[in-house]
């Protein structure tokens, strides 16, 4: 069962293998704060990133449990329907998508973490009707629109008309891409590259060893002392004979 989320704050993936008695065990899980590692330095809740989350578990899922090399996925995304056929004794990890309270409308984000997850070798069970790209009165898929959203075709778009348009406002909505040197034509070499980079090391950065004595940053309130509550007493006391 697959739980990701989607937020302002950032893309969340966890992938449970199985609900138990004591709980869901967690294979795995990936989030959109990690990306940076692998070049996407910024926008790291749009579409393509969401993508990118999906592919990143799904190569870290495959890579833990031996899969890596027998069930590769898509290497090139390119928005076609792809569904994980069986190859050997193993069949590919299974999992069925939990969208908990996030929100399924059609193109929503979320899909992007599935069709990351699909495209990286995956086996979930799921249609393209929520992809971006399907008619609903024509009931068709065009894989194309579902690729320039992935490699986000959309950003790059209101980019450029936004540059042209109004240089203030393009500075101020993207000054994040302005500092790493993003112009909008090259969003797609961006994307392109960290799929790469994901599927070359998946594995998770090294937890940060923390050095001895470390105490955690509380912010709770401290309880006073018996001494510290008379005192505050006393002291409220004064306040109050000060102004008779």
């Amino acid at each position: 069962v697959s739980s990701p989320s989607t937020s302002s704050s950032g893309i969340n993936a966890e992938w449970p293998l199985r609900p138990g008695i004591e709980g869901d065990k967690i294979v795995s899980e990936a989030r959109s704060s990690e990306l940076p590692r692998y070049g996407i330095k910024c926008g790291l809740t749009n579409y393509p990133a969401a993508y990118a989350v999906g592919l990143l578990i799904a190569r870290r899922v495959n890579k833990k449990l031996g899969l890596d090399e027998t069930y590769q996925g898509v290497e090139k995304a390119d928005g076609e329907e792809f569904f994980v056929e069986r190859e050997g004794e193993r069949g590919a990890f299974y999992c069925v998508l939990d969208t908990g309270l996030a929100r399924t409308s059609s193109g929503a984000r979320i899909f992007g973490v599935l069709k990351g997850a699909v495209d990286g070798g995956l086996d979930i069970p799921h249609s393209s009707k929520r992809f971006p790209g399907f008619d609903d009165e024509s009931g068709e898929y065009d894989a194309g629109t579902h690729r320039s959203r992935i490699f986000g075709e959309h950003i790059s778009g209101y980019m450029q008309s936004l540059l042209e348009e109004d240089e203030e406002s393009y500075k101020r909505q993207f000054s994040q891409y302005i500092k790493e040197g993003i112009m909008p034509d090259m969003l797609e070499s961006v994307y392109s590259k960290a799929h790469a980079a994901i599927r070359a090391d998946p594995s998770p950065a090294a937890k940060k060893v923390k050095k001895d004595g470390y105490k955690p940053k509380s912010f709770k309130k401290q309880r006073m002392s018996l001494q510290q509550r008379k005192a505050r007493v006393a002291q409220k006391k004064a306040a109050f004979l000060a102004l008779q």
